[in-house]
């Protein structure tokens, strides 16, 4: 589409012709997503919402990263908590704790951390407490 609109054409009928032209040619058929219904149809409209998209696209947080770590460790004690096994409990909160454990040695940037580990033992017991005997 690197055609100049011609002086005196009216520019709605000039992409018009454009649209029908790349229409005849087959230039939409078969494009990724083609018949299936746009994912955020439904959803309600945010006006921020290419910047939510680039920011997850690469890999940015809107949190500072002391405040996403405290949300990753809220997340990570409801994942113990709803986990199956011991063995998914421990792994959830050993990984968790290694990421606070660094974040005590070198603290982020951002408000303070005001996180300390997870007692795993004590998790524990309230889990096997919570669960039907």
């Amino acid at each position: 589409m690197t055609e100049r609109k011609p002086p005196g054409v009216d520019i709605e009928s000039w992409v018009d012709r454009q649209i029908r032209e790349a229409a005849d040619r087959g230039d939409f058929e078969n494009l990724p997503g083609w018949g299936r219904p746009l994912a955020s149809l439904d959803a309600p409209y945010d006006e921020m919402w290419w910047i939510k998209q680039k920011m997850h696209r690469e890999g940015f947080s809107a949190l500072p990263p002391s405040l996403a770590l405290r949300k990753e460790a809220e997340d990570a004690l409801e994942a113990a908590r709803a986990a199956r096994s011991e063995r998914q409990v421990r792994a959830v909160l050993t990984e968790i704790n290694e990421k606070i454990r660094a974040a005590l040695r070198m603290p982020p940037p951002g408000p303070p951390l005001g996180l300390t580990e997870f007692d795993v033992e004590d998790v524990l017991r309230t889990w096997r407490e919570s669960r039907p005997s």
